[in-house]
């Protein structure tokens, strides 16, 4: 069964910067294609950021040039590196598989705020 351990959620201020990482155990890390996932308050839980094979990423328009994903196949740990961040921002960070995501963890809770 695979699990998910989020980590590096805060608050900062409109600008700041935070770096999250989330260990996955349970699964071929190296073979699959793993994802940022933000819910805001209130809202659905949207895919922000996507960590392919090698080292091909995508983004969400929301946080292109700003968040940069990044993986670890030898520590099975994916990173979201999140830079000029804004109020917008603001939700529980959760990674996951990529196309289908399945049991979530508890996520990491990330507050932009002045």
């Amino acid at each position: 069964q695979v699990q998910f351990v989020e980590s590096g959620g805060g608050s900062v201020q409109p600008g700041g910067s935070l770096t999250l990482s989330c260990v996955v155990s349970g699964s071929t890390f190296s073979i699959n294609n793993w994802g940022w996932y933000r819910q805001a308050p209130g809202k659905q839980r949207d895919l922000v950021a996507t960590a392919l094979g090698g080292r091909r990423t995508s983004y969400a328009d929301s946080v292109k040039g700003r968040f940069t994903i990044s993986r670890d196949n030898a520590k099975n740990t994916v990173h979201l590196e999140m830079n000029s961040l804004k109020p917008e921002d603001t939700g529980v960070y959760f990674c996951n598989y990529a196309t289908y995501p399945t049991d979530w963890g508890n996520g990491a809770q990330v507050t932009v705020s002045s």
